[in-house]
């Protein structure tokens, strides 16, 4: 992969129109990645540069600075592009159901009237669950038009049986589920046994069927950047819709060095194929200061065109409060306490 910055693709700047002049309906996802053939010598002949990554990643929050209603644009549309995600041990119906309404209704009335957005019908992207709770958020969720996302393959260690694994994928899409998260077998990466990773993803989204299927890579416990470089191509070739760095339970989750690497694996992927794919970044993200520099690494590496929840998606569950939170000083000057804004 190249590792020498690249020229930005229209990064924020005041000349532009705010981004919450784009419809904030809730839209389907875009076309299908088809997948291609694996291509081994093309995954065993690509590197990565971590200092000069590293040093990329670096700039992105300090070379762009996005102020007063331009970061309010920003955050609304970022609200759009977030999967509301709990995926606790103790989880209920309850539960569920409270996020689902949140997810309905993701920022406070009050808040979107201050800020003249109260027309936007702003949505989160899904509701992200366990299996298990794929019922109770689609009946949570009915008549919204948010799409139920459901972890499956053995989450969060993908190490079941490879039989197990599809058979929960196949329950959670027949209980409802329109995207499905999915673990890779990272030893699969350890050992550089690709084609066994190329194998295992197909056979996931073959599983799938229509719902999309998002391949959760674990970037922390991959070892290199140019493993995650390998792996997402891998991924990608054998059809995933959506690329995503971490299950939020690994010591290190994502981070814009990992994002870099795969933003590119995602652009040079749609020069050869012409297919898009996604990107889903996820645990860690909860401030909405990171969300922005996540949404200026795409805008810069990527373009406009992945400034969408077709595209791009955050995991997470405490970084809406945070947006929300800062939605508020926006439109009063003053922070308020967190526990005026619950994920329900």
């Amino acid at each position: 992969m190249s590792e020498a910055p690249q020229p930005t693709n229209g990064a924020p700047d005041a000349s532009e129109p705010p981004v919450t002049s784009a419809p904030s309906r809730i839209v389907a996802l875009t076309a299908r990645n088809t997948g291609i053939d694996l291509d081994l010598d093309l995954v065993r002949d690509l590197r990565a540069n971590t200092s000069a990554i590293e040093r990329r990643a670096g700039t992105l929050g300090k070379r762009r600075s996005i102020k007063k209603e331009w970061q309010a644009a920003w955050l609304l549309r970022a609200v759009t592009m977030i999967d509301l995600t709990t995926l606790s041990g103790d989880d209920t119906p309850g539960r569920v159901a409270r996020l689902a309404a949140k997810a309905r209704r993701p920022v406070r009335a009050d808040i979107l009237g201050a800020l003249g957005a109260e027309d936007l019908g702003l949505r989160v992207a899904s509701v992200c669950v366990y299996p298990t709770m794929v019922p109770a958020a689609v009946d949570a969720l009915e008549g919204s038009g948010i799409p139920v996302c459901s972890v499956a393959a053995g989450f969060p260690a993908g190490l079941t049986p490879v039989e197990q694994r599809l058979e929960e994928i196949h329950r959670a899409v027949e209980a409802g589920a329109k995207e499905i998260d999915i673990v890779i077998t990272r030893r699969h990466v350890l050992t550089g046994d690709w084609p066994a990773l190329y194998q295992e993803v197909k056979a996931f989204r073959d599983a799938c069927g229509d719902a999309h299927l998002k391949t959760i890579m674990a970037t922390g416990e991959l070892g290199t950047l140019r493993n995650v470089a390998r792996a997402s191509w891998v991924c990608m070739m054998a059809g995933a819709d959506f690329i995503k760095t971490s299950t939020g339970k690994e010591k290190v989750n994502a981070t814009l060095p990992v994002g870099l690497v795969m933003a590119r694996a995602i652009r040079a992927y749609r020069a050869r194929t012409g297919c898009r794919v996604g990107l889903k970044p996820a645990g860690g993200v909860s401030k909405a200061k990171q969300a922005l520099e996540w949404l200026i690494l795409v805008k810069e590496e990527l373009g406009r065109e992945w400034l969408d929840r077709s595209l791009f998606r955050f995991g997470a569950s405490s970084l809406l409060g945070d947006i929300e939170r800062q939605l508020e000083h926006h439109a009063t000057g003053r922070y308020s306490a967190q526990y005026r804004h619950p994920l329900g």
